[in-house]
């Protein structure tokens, strides 16, 4: 059994969606898919994709991304509502969202957001930034509530399903750590570091003695170690930025 990651796949572009679909039928039948969130912020294209790549692979994991709880389009009262309904749209198809095993291999999705632990906001980023109009959370409920929220009910270090694991994949789509993104990134577009993710998921990531995570959300593909874990990033991305992501399924780890 392989296991395969991508994230981002955002399906509101036709050219994505024409990729999805040429994926072969065959090639994967035995294989476990890592979906690391933004797969649309329309319901029925979520579902359209659940259902092509069931199709194809024998279990897919998937977290929420950003877009996935926008609700701007599906008159829904609130985000936590869009997440309840992503979360069934999921179980309809079976597509899991709780920790899977496999012999001695553990993969466990960590819900997450954002709560400014790398950097605050600066007026453009709320300007610009589209979560702070399609998405809606209730009274009371800032960012940092929301990751709490979320965070909070991810698996801990005494889930069953990690018992006797010698193998822990952890996965999310927000980012567990700013260093994540390469020096490289011009101070333009640093601005939207506020926004990538918290370190709640660093410290949760420990815990359950991940030796390796697959991320999604920046648009910046890599491949690194740091600390003893390692670090993925497979974003398909845009149509537009075909010329710097991978638009390809990442094979990361295979059970002999």
């Amino acid at each position: 059994m392989r296991v395969f990651a991508v994230s981002d796949l955002h399906l509101d572009y036709a050219p994505n969606r024409e990729w999805l679909e040429q994926l072969s039928l065959r090639e994967y039948r035995g294989d476990v898919l890592i979906l690391a969130g933004d797969i649309s912020d329309k319901l029925p294209l979520l579902a359209e994709g659940f259902n092509t790549l069931m199709r194809r692979f024998a279990s897919v994991l998937y977290v929420p991304g950003n877009h996935d709880l926008w609700i701007s389009t599906d008159g829904l009262r609130d985000s936590f509502e869009k997440f309840a309904a992503v979360r069934e749209t999921a179980t309809q198809y079976g597509v899991r969202m709780t920790p899977f095993r496999h012999d001695d291999l553990a993969i466990v999705p960590l819900l997450g957001w954002y709560d400014y632990s790398f950097g605050e906001p600066d007026g453009f980023l709320k300007s610009a930034w589209v979560d702070y109009r399609a998405c809606r959370w209730p009274d009371g409920y800032d960012d940092a509530a929301v990751t709490r929220f979320f965070t909070e009910r991810n698996p801990d270090a005494s889930s069953p399903e990690l018992e006797g694991a010698s193998k822990v994949i952890t996965f999310s789509h927000f980012l567990p750590r700013i260093d994540l993104m390469p020096d490289r990134i011009p101070s333009r577009h640093r601005k939207i570091y506020p926004v990538l993710g918290t370190t709640i998921l660093e410290t949760q990531i420990r815990q359950l003695g991940s030796s390796m995570h697959v991320y999604g959300h920046s648009h910046v593909n890599r491949h690194i170690t740091l600390d003893g874990v390692t670090y993925i990033n497979n974003a398909f991305g845009y149509p537009a930025e075909a010329h710097f992501t991978g638009r390809r399924l990442v094979h990361i780890h295979t059970v002999p």
